[in-house]
Order: C-alpha cells, then structure tokens, then sequence
C-alpha cells in the first residue's frame, strides 16, 4: 500500500463537520493528515496523550472513543486502530463539541418536550378545574338559596357525571321541602283554627257554666233568706228540702265539671280488667229501677252472661248516664238495657221511647251544656254535661259510642266493648254487710285554713257521732290532741305559708310516730296535685265534696286502717 492509497483513504473518511483521520506511524511521525503541509513538515504527535497511549497499548485498542487533546491544543474525541503491518495507527478525531451536539440536540429536544408538556398539563389542569369548580360553586349558591328559604330554586348542571346527579338530589330535596312547608304551613293554619276554635268553645263553656252555677247559687240565697225569716215549720222544712236541692244541683255540676276537666287534661287513667257484663247490669238495675217506677216507666234490664274487658268504674259512669237521660227524656213507655253480639264485640244497647233527637242534632247533644227540651216544658232539664262526659269516657276507654234516634220513636244509645272468654272459676267481689258505724267514737283531725270550712266540717263529723279536732295547721293540731294519737286526718292541699297538706300529715305521722289513716281535699284540680297526692300514697276528694263521699272515703280508710291493725 503506497502513500497515495493512504491518502486517498483517510480523503473518504469522513467524520462530522470537522473531524479528521490521519495516520500516525510508529514513531509518532505523521504520515497522512488532511492537511498536507502538516505532513511535509514530518510533524511529530508522539507527545500527544491519545498517540502515546496506542503505542504503548499491547492488546486490542479500546471499542470506545476518548477526550484528548489534538496538536492545536483542542479538546476532541478519539479512537484509533493499528496497521499491524506497517506498525502504523489511523486516528480519528472530532471535536468535543460537535460529538456533543446530538446530545444537546436531545437534551433540548427532550426539554422542548417537556416544556411543552407541562404546558399543556397546565392548560388541562386549568380546563378540568374550571370544569370542576363552576358546578361545585353552582351547587354551592343553589344549596345557599335552599337553605335560606328559596325552596322554588332549582340547580342547573349538565355536566353528565356525579355533580349532576348531586343537583338533580338538591333539587328533590327542594322539592320535597316544599312540599313539607307547605304541609307545614297548612297544619299549622288547621292546628291555629282548632286552638281558635277551642278557645271560643272554651268561652262559651265558661260562660255556661258561670250561668249554670249562678242559677243554684241564686235560689240558695233566695231559700236561705226566705228560712231566716219563715216561722212556721212546715215551711221551714219545705225551704230546707229546696235548699237541699240547690245544693245537691250545685255539687252535681261541680263533679260535672271536675269530671270533664280531669279528663280534657289527661289526668284520669283507665285501669282495664276482665269482668262479667252482668254486674253493671245488676248495679244499674238497683240504682234506677225506683225512679223510673217513680215516673211511670217500665225499665227492663235483659241480662247477658258475656265477659268484657274495661274499666268497669267508668264503664258504669257512661251506663249511669246513658241510662239517667233515657228516664229524663222518656215520658211514657220504657227504657231497655241489654247487649248484642257484635262480631268478636259486645254492643251495649240503652234504648227508650223518649221524644227522639233530630238528625242534624245527633252530633251536638255530645257537646258541652246542649240539651233538649221536653215537648211539654221548655226549660232545661239538668245540666246538659252528661253526654259530654259519655263521650270522653268512652274516648278514654277506646270503646265507640252511636245514637241511632227520630223524633218521636224513641233513641238507642249504644257501647261497643271486647268479648273476652269467660271465667267461671275467678271469684267475683261481694260486698260485707254492714255492721257497726265504723266512724262513731273515731278521733278524727281537720286541718284548714278556712275558718267556715273547718266548722262546717267539724258540725258535720260531730253529727255523725265523730270527736273531732280542728286545726288550721300541725302545730295547732298536735297542741290540741295533747299526745292523743287520731284515728284519721283530713287535710286540705293549700295551707298559710305555702304549706302543703302532704306536709301537715307527714309532720303529724312523723310526731305521734303511727301511721295514721289519712286524706286530702282540694278546690285545686290540676293534674299536678293529684300526681303529687298519688307519689304519696294519699287520696285527693276534690271540692265540693258530698256529705256522703265524705262519709264514704272515710269510712273506707277506717275499715283499712282497722283491718291493717288486726292482721299486725
């Protein structure tokens, strides 16, 4: 291979923009470079590092090329390779930085890129938040107008996903808000003119009943002044038998009153048990078999061997009445009592052949002081609050109550109660006969802090053959007994001081140290009172109190008292 081939070769050799190939010999002499004036010079490149290094390579030269230095001091990358037969070596160089164009070229391609796109990850960014955050700030202006009361609002998002979905639920629960405000409102538009309502009826009820109580109140003057000044006696006792009445009328109205009273105000409970039908219609028999005889009736009890399950105390309440206005407003003819079989139900029918109630009148005659006048007479006839006092019980009871009635055929009343299977083996209750006056000899304390009411008590108490101790506080009371211990005490509820009845016994029991027989009275009838009397295990009689249910709960708290005792 002459020179000429040589350089001829290292011409083809082409190496960048301005890389180079030259041939070195082994003597580090330059034999063939591109430049030729390099060559004629015989210039010397062995004290270069890259041609000192091939020289002292003995094995194969490196698959890689190097950063040298070339003969004009720049920095270039090199390889070689050895023509073993003429011990020359063919250098190729190019400069450091042309080799590093095509990774800068990359390297700024890739930060092109990448700029490029992060740009482009922003712009999305900024296109979905803005996606995001224009129906996330409607939903939050449209639940703002919601909740301040704009229940007509609606949401409007299409966006196709999970936000709209949640504006079609705020706008049904709008809607449905809507339609319970308005429920609301409506409710509370019925339940202001029920109150309305309730508060003229109310008015009209007091204003009946003030009218009701003045009537008896104002013949007891009458009959009172007309004693005082009435010398013979057979006069004496006739005014004395009309005060009797005035009185009698007096107290039934108060008891009428009480009654509706306890029961508007939630404060009487019906304690249901099973029981046969057949003792009220035994009761009622006795109690108004006299005064229908009296008044020229027939009264026919048909007798009923059904069991019933109620509260036979105020079961009888509603038959007493039912039973009294039939005889009331029956002027010839008769009144039935009997029972039916109503599916698994007893009806308990009143019937009568009275004047009849007229159609449009059925309804009222349950309201407070309606009645009807007689053909023959058209003042009022009692005092038009039993039916009213029916129709609650029977509420209370849970047991319907009809009228079926026509002017001139008569009316029938009428109880529906549950049949229970009957009992046969389950003793009924009888009553003791009676044997001594158990409250003759009794030591009996009335405390009251009304000068009238605990004369008028004691006068009483004493007739009945009672010695009594009268007190207007324990104090007084204990000073009086002088260590004797009482056989019962009356309390009234309200003292001076602002002390109790409750107190008064407590104090009297805890001194004389026995637990007395005791009960209380009251003018007061607020549920209150009676829930505090029953924490404590006492009665509570509510003014005005009858002669004979005074005698009676006394007699029965004595009989207790003394049966307690026996068994001790």
């Amino acid at each position: 291979m002459n020179l000429t081939h040589i350089w001829d070769v290292i011409n083809q050799i082409h190496v960048g923009r301005s890389g180079r190939a030259f041939v070195v010999g082994g003597q580090g002499r330059l034999i063939a470079h591109p430049d030729i004036s390099l060559v004629l010079r015989n210039t010397d490149l062995s004290g270069l590092a890259q041609v000192r290094a091939a020289r002292q390579a003995t094995g194969p030269p490196p698959e890689h090329a190097v950063v040298a230095v070339d003969e004009r001091g720049e920095r270039v990358l090199t390889a070689y390779a050895k023509a073993t037969p003429l011990d020359w070596f063919v250098f190729v160089e190019i400069p450091e930085s042309e080799a590093d164009e095509p990774l800068y070229a990359a390297i700024k391609r890739t930060a092109i890129i990448l700029v490029a796109g992060l740009a482009l990850a922003l712009l999305a960014a900024l296109i979905l938040a803005r996606m995001m955050v224009v129906p996330i700030r409607t939903l939050t202006a449209g639940a703002a107008r919601i909740g301040a009361g704009t229940l007509d609002h609606r949401i409007a998002i299409k966006t196709g996903d999970e936000l709209e979905v949640l504006g079609e639920q705020f706008n049904h629960m709008a809607t449905q808000l809507q339609g319970s405000y308005a429920t609301l409102e409506r409710k509370v538009e019925e339940r202001t003119h029920q109150l309305q309502v309730a508060n003229l009826a109310k008015s009209r009820f007091l204003a009946a009943a003030s009218h009701d109580l003045r009537q008896p109140l104002h013949a007891l003057n009458l009959f009172v002044a007309q004693l005082r000044n009435e010398t013979d006696q057979a006069e004496r006792d006739r005014v004395a038998g009309r005060i009797d009445l005035a009185v009698g009328n007096m107290n039934e109205l108060f008891n009428a009153l009480l009654d509706i009273s306890r029961l508007d105000a939630g404060a009487l409970n019906a304690s249901l048990s099973d029981f046969p039908v057949s003792n009220i219609l035994r009761h009622l028999e006795a109690t108004f078999a006299a005064t229908a005889r009296e008044k020229g009736l027939r009264l026919r009890v048909v007798p009923s061997s059904s069991w019933i399950r109620s509260d036979a105390i105020l079961l009888e309440r509603v038959l007493l009445n039912l039973v009294s206005n039939a005889i009331r407003y029956t002027p010839k003819g008769g009144i039935v009592l009997g029972c039916r079989h109503v599916g698994d139900r007893l009806r308990i029918d009143v019937c009568d052949s009275g004047i009849g109630i007229p159609k449009d009148q059925q309804r009222n005659i349950f309201s407070e002081f309606y009645q009807i006048a007689t053909p023959d007479q058209g003042q009022r006839d009692g005092l038009g609050l039993g039916l009213a006092i029916v129709e609650r019980l029977c509420a209370l009871l849970k047991h319907p109550i009809g009228v079926d009635s026509a002017p001139g055929k008569g009316s029938r009343f009428h109880v529906t109660v549950p049949i229970v299977a009957k009992r046969p083996g389950l003793a009924l209750p009888t009553v003791a006969a009676a044997t001594a006056d158990p409250l003759r000899g009794k030591l009996i304390v009335v405390v009251d802090d009304d000068d009238l009411v605990l004369e008028g008590t004691g006068g009483l108490l004493r007739n009945w053959g009672c010695r009594v101790v009268t007190a207007e506080s324990d104090r007084e009371a204990l000073t009086k007994l002088d260590g004797n211990r009482p056989d019962l005490i009356i309390s009234d509820f309200h003292l001076h001081d602002g002390q109790t009845g409750i107190e008064v016994i407590t104090a009297l029991r805890g001194a004389l140290q026995a637990p007395i027989a005791a009960f209380l009275i009251s003018g007061d009838i607020l549920p209150d009172r009676l829930r505090e009397a029953q924490e404590k295990g006492l009665h509570l009689l509510h003014k005005p109190i009858a002669p004979m249910t005074l005698r009676t709960m006394m007699s029965r708290l004595l009989k207790a008292a003394a049966e307690s005792r026996s068994k001790a």
